[in-house]
């Protein structure tokens, strides 16, 4: 995905180029002005939840020595300003100890907030993709916005946008496993393809202990929607009791396990494995590590 592709008006409709000089006593309107630092809140609707520490370390050594170049946007609010673009620029002068700090101070609604602080992360790649779709869903839900209309806003297309929200689908652990860098966001695009969670599930712990890269992901997949039984004749149901043994042969094994039944008390069970390194640790769990395959 191209995070530096056009982003709507950007950040360059916010912050002019310099503060320029005015008349003296006149009042600044709209260009840079410093403001103490203890008089600023962070952004309610910043959609960016993870900052690196070592990172916001090394900007606040870098604002140290050079002072904080690029000005933050904030808007006034009922206890001094709120801001709306620059919170990592914002700790890290914290961090660096400055009192004051240079701002450009602007006018805006929550849902411009939130649009200009998506806006702002995107340009920077800050974003996971899990942060980027909460926000894409926030503007949906609680503005009222459609696809489109956020994809006009951030300068996506809306399908982009729309793959992006359909991550926040995924069952707790593959979001989890995303955050924590474990897999891409190109693997987690590929699970949604399987509708099941178990399904979804079975196939991170393959990604993750296989070191599978998307293409290999995506064959897993299709491997996976081949077994699919939804096309074959309807079986008796599980009882409780066979889901429990069907969930000991999947943990035991490693690997997706299926139990049909074709009358009372028979029927089959189907073990898959994706490689021949998993048919081998299937012998093994099996008959024994003793046994040769």
């Amino acid at each position: 995905m191209n995070k530096k592709r056009g982003l709507g008006k950007g950040l360059d409709a916010l912050i002019p180029p310099s503060a320029g000089s005015r008349p003296a006593g006149e009042e600044p309107t709209g260009g840079a002005v410093e403001l103490p630092i203890d008089q600023i809140s962070p952004n309610p609707h910043q959609p960016r939840q993870v900052m690196d520490p070592n990172e916001l370390q090394e900007l606040a050594n870098s604002i140290a020595e050079h002072g904080l170049i690029q000005p933050l946007v904030v808007t006034k609010g009922q206890n001094g300003y709120q801001l709306i673009a620059g919170e990592r620029r914002w700790r890290a002068s914290q961090l660096a100890g400055l009192s004051r700090v240079p701002v450009v101070i602007k006018e805006t609604t929550p849902q411009q907030m939130l649009e200009l602080a998506i806006v702002e992360n995107i340009q920077r790649a800050d974003l996971n993709p899990l942060e980027e779709a909460q926000a894409f869903a926030q503007l949906m839900e609680e503005f009222g916005l459609t696809q489109e209309a956020v994809a006009e806003r951030v300068g996506k297309s809306r399908t982009a946008v729309a793959n992006t929200v359909r991550l926040l689908n995924l069952p707790d652990e593959i979001k989890n496993a995303l955050a924590l860098g474990k897999i891409t966001e190109g693997h987690a695009r590929a699970l949604l393809s399987l509708k099941k969670n178990r399904d979804q599930l079975l196939a991170l712990g393959t990604i993750i202990s296989r070191g599978l890269n998307v293409r290999q992901t995506e064959t897993l997949v299709r491997q996976m929607l081949t077994g699919d039984d939804a096309a074959k004749p309807k079986r008796p149901p599980l009882t409780p009791h066979d889901k429990a043994m069907l969930a000991r042969f999947e943990s035991k094994l490693g690997t997706r396990v299926e139990l049909s039944r074709s009358e009372e008390d028979s029927g089959k069970i189907t073990i898959h494995f994706y490689s021949q390194e998993e048919l081998q640790a299937i012998f093994d769990a099996i008959l024994g590590e003793d046994e040769q395959l």
